[in-house]
């Protein structure tokens, strides 16, 4: 498995919403919400499987992510395992707590859209 960068992840952490373009429709820029826990940098669909960006990168397409003045490329893994999708839920809570959205991040039907990102 690929990690970030110390510094990329540092500014993933900090970012409040990132803009992602996604390999297959890459004239769409959409904000999402990106947290990071450990080496690990989470993103999550806040509409479910309907959303055309987790679409996109859940049938193993690619995307970009502006933030901070940056490109970064990535790929996504889906995060199976219970374990990684509680420590996603966990920060997403954590870090936009005041967000009167923060628990539509952590509804059931959203969970299982968690993916893992990875440079590419």
């Amino acid at each position: 498995m690929k990690t970030f960068d110390a510094d990329t992840l540092r500014t993933l952490r900090d970012a409040n919403e990132v803009t992602i373009r996604t390999d297959k429709h890459p004239g769409h820029a959409l904000p999402i919400w990106v947290v990071v826990d450990g080496d690990d940098a989470f993103v999550r669909s806040v509409r479910g499987a309907r959303g055309r960006w987790y679409r996109d990168l859940a049938a193993g397409g690619f995307a970009t992510l502006e933030v901070a003045g940056r490109s970064l490329a990535v790929q996504a893994i889906p995060a199976g395992d219970t374990a990684a999708i509680d420590r996603a839920s966990r920060e997403y809570l954590r870090k936009y707590r005041p967000s009167p959205y923060a628990q539509s991040m952590v509804k059931p039907d959203v969970l299982p859209t968690t993916l893992r990102l990875e440079p590419r």
